[in-house]
């Protein structure tokens, strides 16, 4: 096997398998929470189902991708291929429009308007969830149609290679809206991000200015909410990076009509970068994840079954 396609077979296996472990342990750890204690805060919900869509990216895409590197032929057929392209297409919108739930949702817990308690209560926000689902549901409906497994031969005009799987676009009008479309939705929630992520740095700019006024069990409280608040942010930075190198080498595609496979590839190892990373940075810095993890490992670890009081 050639040794170029051995180390990318071998980053992509590395990549997929990083994340998907770090993804599962986020699950696992909510799952055990909401075993033992009260409901999971909104934030949590939002972190949990950010989690369980970056690992459906990963499935759907990393596994076939480190496949197809390592010339798994014939892993799909076409119903597969329909069936797995659909999916991609949705949880990967879902990982954006998510993540700029969170940063919306941060915005809103900080705010200090008092006309938005309401608000803060997120009585509706398994709605906005679904409706999440639903509307990407909708937007990415056209992508099995036109999805087929590869055949052997020279690769037709207006195509993105999946390596497992090939989106065959008619003409190229088709191609290019296409992807000016998905990018048009990615910037839009990129931009909603970006604008809600600078407002929390101004409330947290303010907060800074009037922090000594603060009593010190008032104090207490906005440090926590200032905490998470700086973690949301960090996580935001973290997807627009990957979101841009995936979109510059996306556009650069649409301008020509034979894209080599090491462009391809390189836009699918930056997709799902944030799958993969944005896991490890959830873990390292919520505290909740950690302390379920350490109340889960502790209880495997006696060996006689006692009552365990684990403050999650």
């Amino acid at each position: 096997m050639d040794l170029c396609v051995m180390i990318k077979g071998v980053s992509f296996f590395i990549q997929t398998s990083i994340g998907v472990f770090g993804n599962s342990v986020i699950l696992i750890s909510y799952a055990n929470m909401l075993c033992r204690g009260p409901k999971l805060m909104p934030v949590d919900i939002v972190l949990s189902h950010l989690a369980f869509v970056n690992l459906m990216v990963l499935l759907t895409r990393g596994i076939p991708q480190t496949m197809s590197v390592f010339e798994m032929e014939h892993v799909l057929n076409d119903t597969g291929c329909k069936i797995v392209v659909y999916s991609y297409r949705i949880v990967r919108a879902l990982s954006v429009s998510v993540t700029c739930l969170l940063s919306v949702l941060q915005a809103v817990i900080i705010a200090p308007v008092k006309g938005w308690s309401k608000i803060k209560e997120i009585k509706y926000l398994s709605l906005s969830l679904i409706a999440l689902w639903v509307i990407n549901m909708a937007v990415c409906i056209a992508a099995p149609f036109f999805s087929k497994v590869p055949v052997t031969g020279k690769i037709s005009k207006f195509t993105l290679n999946l390596g497992f799987c090939h989106v065959l676009f008619p003409d190229q009008v088709s191609y290019i809206i296409n992807g000016f479309a998905v990018s048009f939705r990615d910037f839009a929630f990129v931009g909603v991000m970006i604008f809600s992520s600078a407002y929390i740095l101004r409330i947290l700019y303010r907060h800074r200015r009037q922090v000594q006024n603060i009593r010190r069990s008032s104090a207490q409280n906005t440090t926590a909410e200032t905490k998470a608040a700086k973690d949301v942010l960090r996580l935001v930075m973290l997807y627009v990076i990957f979101f841009g190198l995936d979109n510059i080498i996306w556009i650069n595609m649409l301008t020509v009509t034979d894209v080599p496979s090491i462009v391809t590839d390189m836009r699918v190892f930056f997709s799902s970068c944030y799958a993969s990373f944005s896991p490890i940075f959830i873990v390292i810095s919520n505290k909740k994840i950690q302390n379920a993890l350490k109340c889960s490992f502790r209880q495997r670890k006696k060996s006689q079954p006692e009552v365990y009081v684990c403050h999650i």
